[in-house]
């Protein structure tokens, strides 16, 4: 039999809103609180409701703009995917572990300036519009204030917020896989028809391009889903087309990944076990305990043997697998389990390669699966207040108000310590940038050493290769510790005015 929830299972001829046995959908549950208005069946809903997804998408990207610092300078990473496409500095090696979706996403910006400001401006806003557009995914499934309650729950969270505006892979392939569940549910159980299809093959695309290890976790239970439907409904063209479309988009996202992998690596396989041993290998390893050690920071925990830091904000961790199974409880009951079901599943399988694959932590990491989660866990809350009777739904209603209002403000905490502290972190490295040029390491230049990444970017010089005969080299290194026995007769300058990096620069 096909899932439970959509018009796919349902005999020819049955009413429309029949369940697959021919009986009516309940009403109510995760309907609003009237029938006119909200229905559990996948009807289309009131244009002007489209204002909830904008309206969460505009407050995600207005959070990021007034809570992150937009003079917050490029992190490591950040340096190495937009040296690839900026005039600025040389390109950063790039390393197997990575994939070339976020040079491409920052390349109408990082190809004509080098302000981080405007950088920050245009992904704080293009993160917002595709909140918005990963949640239409989900139009016909859900009533869209549900939706833009699911928008909420993830956009509210301090590591959403902060990597918004960051060049990072971790927010993109979150949106696109909430874009690509909902379409996929769409086709499925709705009536999203080709165009479900269409956003299906081009999220998945996204989500392979920025981080292809993420897509294939996404894509399992997806294509696991689509071989079920074919075998138990029959429906081998139908479901066919949904593999086919899966698979196209892998394929599409993954080219670019597959044809570097032999021109710079010696084939997928080198390029995979390079990019292990990056991570000091992959293999079974329990690091949930890392994750939550991780859950309000440092923003990457390796190895991660900080203690719990304000173990009181963890609670909303701990109390969210009990509202995602609530949530799918309430979807059930209105007759909409699998598109409940099948983002947490996908959400699960995202975490499970962070959780049991590696063995160290950063609270990114599992931003995709926060965004697949925050659909039942939305389910739930909306039961909250729809479930209850008419009496109790003012003092149910306030009551989630309240909880979310204490999530928010936590969560906004969590993001003014961390970014409070990433912002004196870089501001390093222009202190460091500033001295070294007026020690004569100006471009064209090389730097290695502590931290060389970010700062070669930042003083436009290269960060990798050999340096050309009588080309200003310099090499950073901790206050007391030894420099390379390349470098021991070099001249030697101690930096000042840095906050937290402490370094002796050896010019040559």
């Amino acid at each position: 039999m096909a899932p439970a929830g959509g018009p796919r299972g349902a005999p020819r001829g049955a009413p429309r809103g029949a369940r697959g046995d021919g009986s009516p959908r309940k009403r109510g549950g995760l309907g609003g609180s009237s029938p006119r208005q909200i229905q559990s069946s996948s009807r289309k809903i009131q244009p002007d409701s489209v204002w909830w997804l904008v309206a969460v998408g505009v407050a995600f990207t207005a959070a990021q703009l007034l809570f992150v610092s937009l003079r917050m300078g490029l992190s490591w990473d950040e340096t190495v995917y937009v040296s690839q496409v900026s005039g600025h500095a040389p390109a950063a090696y790039f390393d197997p572990a990575r994939a070339r979706g976020v040079p491409l996403i920052v390349a109408p910006v990082a190809l004509l300036t080098s302000s981080v400001t405007a950088l920050r401006v245009y992904l704080a806003v293009l993160s917002g519009l595709g909140l918005t557009l990963a949640l239409w995914a989900w139009r016909g499934l859900r009533p869209t204030w549900v939706l833009g309650l699911a928008g909420v729950m993830f956009g509210g969270l301090w590591v959403a917020q902060y990597y918004g505006p960051q060049a990072m892979p971790d927010i993109w392939s979150a949106l696109g896989s909430l874009a690509a569940v909902g379409c996929f549910c769409r086709w499925a159980f709705g009536a999203g028809g080709t165009r479900a299809l269409a956003g299906l093959g081009v999220s998945v695309a996204v989500v392979t391009l920025v981080r292809p290890g993420d897509a294939v976790y996404l894509c399992v239970p997806l294509l696991i889903v689509a071989a079920v439907g074919a075998l138990a409904a029959g429906g081998f063209a139908q479901y066919g087309a949904a593999a086919g479309v899966i698979v196209g988009g892998l394929v599409a996202g993954g080219a670019e990944w597959v044809i570097e992998a032999y021109v710079r690596f010696g084939g997928i396989a080198s390029r995979l076990r390079e990019a292990g041993a990056e991570q000091n290998g992959f293999g079974l390893h329990f690091a949930l305990p890392d994750e939550l050690r991780a859950l309000n920071g440092p923003t990457l925990c390796r190895p991660c043997t900080v203690g719990f830091r304000d173990p009181e904000l963890d609670l909303w961790w701990l109390l969210l697998p009990v509202l995602v199974v609530l949530g799918i409880l309430a979807a059930r009951r209105a007759g909409q389990l699998a598109s409940a079901l099948l983002p947490a599943v996908c959400g699960l399988s995202l975490a499970a390669q962070y959780l049991f694959m590696i063995n160290y932590a950063a609270p990114r990491f599992l931003l995709p699966a926060y965004a697949l989660l925050a659909i039942p866990v939305a389910d739930g809350l909306a039961w909250l207040i729809t479930g209850v009777s008419r009496d109790l739904r003012p003092a149910m209603t306030a009551t989630v108000t309240c909880f979310l209002i204490l999530q928010l403000f936590t969560q906004h905490l969590v993001l003014d310590h961390e970014v409070g502290g990433t912002v004196t972190f870089h501001d390093d490295y222009t202190r460091i940038v500033a001295e070294l040029a007026a020690h004569g390491v100006r471009p064209p230049c090389l730097i290695t050493g502590v931290q060389y990444i970010p700062i070669a970017f930042y003083a436009g010089c290269a960060s990798t290769g050999n340096a050309a005969p009588g080309e200003p080299t310099a090499v950073l290194v901790q206050v007391r510790g030894h420099p390379p026995s390349y470098a021991r007769n070099w001249h030697v300058y101690r930096i000042t005015g840095t906050t937290i990096l402490k370094v002796n620069a050896y010019i040559r």
